[in-house]
């Protein structure tokens, strides 16, 4: 039995053996490692990456170029009844719903990070797909034509039918969709980065810069030498 066990952990004190360091490097690796854990728990906090776990439309204002499909969401009928999740997500099964979160919001991510959004954000064809699939899902009873509920993105493509919003153009979000559409729309902000007791202690710092901590301060210097 003895053998046994030490042949399956074989592989995995072979893989232990390798990454550990020598004694002389263990320090720094687990300096560097701490460091870089601490900082991949920032950019989560700083992202409020939890957020997206949520079917909250405030999520999606984590990114302030939203800020025109987010008003003119609210403000429409869809803002009555639907969120984002609903138009913009698979609904037909939990793991095509997670993979699209996944990969659509990885790219979301890139773009806004280092700002290679465009001043008129159009939907992918990835995107345009789903928001077909939920069209009909939501409207089949009102739909009288049985070639219009069986119409998708890939039969659009080849000619064969159109895309709901091609004659619901203003449907959800109006003909105009710059990021300086809705300049006075009121929007959740993003919440700050800086936890509350690093602000409340900034906020104490004299001009200075020396946090008064209550106690008792030594007389300030003259500001003329001669004095």
């Amino acid at each position: 039995m003895k053998k046994l066990i030490t042949f399956i952990l074989r592989p995995f004190l072979w893989i232990i053996d390798r990454i550990v360091p020598p004694e002389q490097w263990k320090l720094p690796v687990l300096l560097v490692l701490g460091f870089l854990v601490g900082l991949g728990f920032l950019v989560l906090h700083i992202a409020n990456a939890t957020s997206y776990l949520s079917d909250r439309p405030e999520a999606c204002m984590n990114c302030h170029v939203m800020a025109p499909q987010y008003a003119t969401w609210q403000r429409g009928s869809h803002g009555r009844f639907t969120v984002c999740n609903d138009c913009h997500v698979p609904q037909d099964n939990v793991i095509r719903q997670l993979a699209f979160k996944a990969s659509d919001g990885m790219r979301h991510s890139l773009m806004f990070t280092f700002r290679l959004e465009p001043q008129v954000i159009h939907v992918k064809e990835a995107g345009i797909a789903v928001l077909q699939e939920n069209c009909i899902r939501c409207h089949t009873s009102l739909v009288q034509q049985s070639s219009l509920v069986e119409t998708t993105f890939d039969l659009v493509k080849h000619g064969k039918g159109k895309l709901c919003w091609e004659c619901h153009r203003e449907t959800p979000h109006g003909r105009v969709n710059s990021l300086a559409a809705v300049p006075y729309a009121r929007v959740p902000q993003p919440s700050p980065i800086v936890p509350p007791w690093i602000d409340e202690f900034m906020r104490r710092l004299p001009a200075g810069g020396v946090a008064n901590t209550g106690g008792s301060s030594a007389a300030p210097l003259p500001s003329n030498p001669s004095q």
